[in-house]
């Protein structure tokens, strides 16, 4: 077995283990997730951070053909879609890792929590409320995107600190304890914004 195996084998148990997440922290997560998914998109009018080459969540952009072919859970479709580009994203960042499963982004959280959170915007998909009804939104994504009011809406005081590596911003501190406030650091540490997606992450103990 090769020393890249011995160390993704010690991982396993780790990313196996399924820990049940209340419903308010992962929404919590998926409203920072959705702020950013939406934020990142590039070829909308006119372009926000230009992360991701998409126009989804835009009613004169991809949402108008969702709402034609899905009127009733477009929205959702719509931010799924974004979800999906920003997940593709990260999951770039992270392929340049020697261990891309060994680091937790607001993207990327382990397989089992990923899964309840896509459980649970499918939840919310099937309800048909829509989404600022039921997620927190620091912004309103329906309008026109203002970048220092996006800075301003992941902002914490006092500031996350981190260190610039080749595969991102490598967080200084310890992963916290709770998940919406690991989000919340995440979400945080994308400041300064830049060019590309910088992809903030917790190292794991491998």
């Amino acid at each position: 077995m090769s020393h890249h195996t011995q160390k993704t084998a010690l991982l396993k148990p780790r990313c196996m283990t399924l820990v049940r997440i209340a419903p308010d922290i992962l929404d919590r997560i998926l409203a920072l997730q959705v702020l950013v998914a939406w934020a990142g998109e590039g070829l909308s009018d006119p372009p926000r951070l230009n992360w991701w080459r998409t126009d989804i969540v835009d009613t004169g952009g991809g949402s108008y053909l969702l709402e034609e072919l899905m009127p009733k859970t477009h929205c959702w479709a719509s931010l799924e879609a974004a979800l999906r580009a920003a997940m593709h994203a990260d999951q770039q960042n992270r392929s340049d890792m020697a261990i891309p499963d060994a680091v937790r982004t607001l993207f990327f959280w382990g397989f089992g929590f990923d899964e309840q959170l896509a459980d649970r915007l499918r939840e919310h998909k099937h309800s048909q409320v829509y989404p600022d009804q039921v997620l927190t939104l620091p912004m309103d994504i329906n309008g026109t995107f203002v970048k220092a009011e996006f800075e301003a809406a992941v902002a914490l005081d006092p500031a996350v600190k981190y260190k610039i590596v080749p595969s991102g911003r490598q967080m200084m501190e310890p992963l916290p304890g709770g998940h919406d406030l690991c989000a919340a650091k995440l979400a945080a540490a994308l400041l300064p914004l830049t060019e590309s997606y910088p992809m903030p992450f917790y190292p794991l103990e491998t």
